[in-house]
């Protein structure tokens, strides 16, 4: 039977938009269902405003986004103070159909990963929330500044100051990042998920950077360091003993993740983290290993596994734990 229900054309131009709006809600929040739960209260507001007196569809819904976004990180940057362990944001792992094919392109992987990687997103964590949302509208949706100043509900000159301040501030904090060929992180990356299913200490510490870098998030509800773990040699004697600890239950699988490749790692066939290798091309010089079961629900379902998770929750760290 053919559905003859008439088309709403307000709703056709909202679902236009729709991913621009949570593009804008993830990169602000770092959280998938809080996106959702952002765009969803601005399709409310859509729907409960007189249509004929809005000029730009795209501006008024990219600015009521962008003021929910910005309350909505206010309360949780409260939470995160109180939050157990390192913060870290939560991944997406891209579909084959995202990219209309199983392998991206280097381009396709180039454009998301700039703006869409683990740790840009960890490095926007150091801005307030207006200075976040004016540097993303401007500097990764190209927004022009009268556009930013509509969604801050402040002056043009306001806006350039916060994007000038914000570019300031991440410059002073962002590493020089290089540009590697991607046919060379997933041949790194693919090594390394070899020898860490191997438990080959050897080839481990070798393709890790001496002053290597092991970021993780465990939400306090399983093991995972408070600080981030210092050393490429201490690195790998951690993934040696996950190896000798698991065994033949242990196994890693090379997705996309945020726009880059990156790991997911399965004890007894339940999914226990995602893990976002950064690179210089011929060392791995950062890794960011989220173990939080909340943040790694939505991957988990994506693939139709359970979730590999420590009960009762713990809020320290223990040997082995990443």
């Amino acid at each position: 039977m053919n559905d003859t229900t008439p088309r709403n054309p307000d709703d056709d131009s909202f679902n236009r938009l729709r991913p621009r709006l949570q593009g804008i809600a993830y990169r602000m929040l770092g959280a998938a269902a809080e996106a959702e739960d952002v765009v969803q209260d601005a399709w409310l507001r859509w729907h409960g405003t007189d249509r004929a007196s809005i000029d730009n569809t795209e501006a008024w819904l990219v600015a009521v986004t962008t003021r929910i976004a910005i309350d909505r990180l206010r309360s949780a940057k409260t939470q995160r103070e109180h939050y157990v362990g390192t913060w870290l944001p939560e991944p997406l792992m891209d579909a084959p159909d995202d990219f209309g094919q199983h392998t991206p392109s280097p381009e396709q992987l180039l454009e998301r990963a700039d703006n869409l990687s683990v740790a840009f997103l960890t490095l926007l964590e150091r801005l307030a929330p207006e200075a976040r949302a004016a540097y993303l509208l401007r500097e990764v949706f190209d927004a022009d500044y009268a556009e930013v100043a509509e969604a801050l509900g402040k002056s043009e000159q306001a806006c350039r100051q916060i994007v000038h301040r914000a570019k300031a501030q991440l410059k002073d904090e962002k590493r020089p990042r290089q540009v590697v060929p991607h046919e060379t992180h997933l041949k790194l990356l693919r090594g390394f998920a070899d020898a860490a299913t191997r438990g080959e200490f050897a080839a481990l510490k070798a393709m890790l950077a001496e002053e290597a870098q092991l970021v993780g998030d465990g939400g306090g509800f399983v093991p995972s360091f408070g600080r981030p773990l210092e050393g490429g040699q201490r690195i790998a004697q951690l993934y040696l003993a996950l190896s000798l600890r698991h065994r033949e239950g242990l196994r890693y699988e090379v997705v996309v993740l945020n726009g880059e490749w990156g790991l997911l790692r399965f004890v007894d066939g339940a999914l226990e983290s995602a893990q976002s290798l950064e690179t210089d091309g011929e060392h791995i010089v950062r890794i960011h290993s989220q173990r939080n079961p909340e943040k790694l629900a939505r991957i988990a379902r994506m693939l139709g596994r359970e979730l590999h998770v420590v009960t009762p929750p713990v809020t320290n760290t223990e040997p082995g734990s990443s």
